[in-house]
């Protein structure tokens, strides 16, 4: 495949939402966890909201059985739009719920194997285009988004490409870390991969952080990919056959992350936007200020 091939338009994303959420429970027994708002918005919408602001045009989730409600909040709800209207309050507060009508397509995936296994249910709808995957449990908070800063890498060097972060030497092996090459502002090549590595055999600091940009050949891969950490079908398994076959690439993404899958980070995402927005931050400075007196 020629160079040029490997910087097609990225227009196509998968979100991975079949999780059970069994960490928030009782909360996610009847609501999926990409439901729970943050602040006001739920976690699905801040990852749908930074996909748009990085041209992304199609979405693709990967659910499970009880996730029907994750479209819902995509459709249109018209008895809630007729009663607002009827009372004169604004709808734009649900614009970003809106996605065109067919550019969102949603496959299931009906066995937990892992999130190998769910990007490759997503194959028939990904077809032969690169594509993007955003993990909603962890919110990448900044401004541009962490997807935009990725597409402007993607625009330069092609390929593949992940978004890193730097995490203190002792938390690696609870993720995916990256053999890194040379480096050059915020990019830097990747050498090779591996997932949940111990400390000692850690190649470096830099934790994969839940964007990927890929092309299409790694759905071939993942078919015949067998199990790996966890007694589940990885995706950097077969991101790592990758590597030397097309151009792969790290992004260090200049803004926040938050663990948005346990219960600290929720709470601490939760803080830190409301603490940022200009119409409750300074109240919610001050209700801070007294808690912790």
């Amino acid at each position: 495949m020629s160079e040029t091939n490997f910087r097609r338009p990225v227009r196509k994303a998968v979100f991975p939402v079949a999780g059970l959420g069994t960490r928030f429970l009782p909360a996610t027994k009847a609501i999926p966890k990409e439901l729970l708002p943050v602040v006001d918005r739920p976690l699905i919408q801040y990852a749908v909201d930074e996909a748009r602001e990085a041209g992304i045009e199609e979405f693709v989730f990967v659910t499970g059985r009880g996730k029907t409600a994750i479209v819902e909040h995509f459709d249109t709800a018209y008895e809630l739009e007729a009663t607002m209207t009827g009372r004169g309050k604004s709808l734009n507060v649900l614009a970003p719920t809106r996605i065109e009508p067919g550019n969102l397509v949603t496959v299931r995936q009906q066995v937990p194997l892992g999130l190998g296994h769910a990007v490759w249910c997503a194959r028939a709808v990904v077809g032969d285009e690169p594509f993007a995957i955003f993990l909603p449990d962890e919110l990448m908070y900044g401004s541009p988004g962490c997807m935009a800063q990725m597409i402007e890498a993607y625009n330069e060097v092609g390929g593949n490409l992940v978004s890193v972060l730097e995490v203190p030497m002792e938390e690696v092996s609870s993720y995916g870390v990256i053999t890194p090459g040379e480096s050059k502002g915020n990019l830097t090549e990747v050498k090779g991969l591996v997932e949940k590595p111990k400390v000692a055999d850690a190649p470096s600091n830099k934790i994969v952080s839940g964007r990927y940009i890929l092309q299409p050949e790694i759905m071939d891969l993942l078919a015949n990919q067998g199990k790996g950490a966890g007694g589940e079908i990885q995706l950097t398994d077969s991101m790592a056959r990758l590597i030397g076959e097309q151009p792969f690439h790290a992004v260090t993404f200049n803004g926040r992350r938050f663990d948005c899958g346990s219960k600290v980070g929720f709470v601490e995402a939760t803080l830190a936007i409301a603490l940022d927005r200009e119409d409750m931050g300074a109240e919610i400075r001050e209700v801070v200020r007294k808690m912790v007196d």
